[in-house]
């Protein structure tokens, strides 16, 4: 192989490679922030939760580590749990529908990803302002003991 084309190929992958790694964030390895909005108790399981089954998956966190009205983001596991109402835990991936980077914050009612704007709802993972026409999709948790696990 001539040096031209080896330093083409060369250039090229690297340039893959900073742009796939380009959509990550940095930072602490939980980010997340309170949400404004009342709280109010519920007392059925939501959807990607399962409140009643016995522990095995991964412990992500306390049930008291996720603010009520808000969420917290797992960088490490691409994930996001939010609790938009007293004893109600939801899960979704981290990752931005629109081009893939990870969400950074969770703040007034929304999931919101730094790179385009993307906002989600802290309940369904609704899209509630684009570019991002997807929502996030959701993640399996189950709440057990206190404990948030992942799968």
């Amino acid at each position: 192989m001539n040096a031209r084309r080896r330093t083409v190929l060369t250039a090229g992958a690297a340039g893959a490679a900073a742009l796939v790694t380009g959509c990550g964030s940095s930072g602490d390895e939980s980010g997340g922030g309170d949400a404004s909005g009342t709280p109010t108790a519920s007392d059925t399981a939501s959807p990607g939760t399962s409140p009643d089954a016995s522990p095995g998956g991964e412990e992500l966190a306390a049930t008291s580590d996720i603010p009520v009205g808000g969420g917290t983001i797992f960088k490490e596991r691409k994930v996001v749990v939010t609790q938009p109402e007293e004893g109600e835990f939801k899960a979704f991936s981290a990752v931005c529908t629109h081009a893939q980077c990870l969400v950074s914050t969770v703040s007034d009612g929304t999931i919101n990803c730094p790179c385009h704007g993307s906002k989600f709802s802290i309940t369904d993972a609704a899209v509630e302002a684009g570019p991002a026409t997807r929502p996030l999709p959701a993640e399996q948790i189950t709440v057990s003991g206190g404990a948030i696990l992942l799968g």
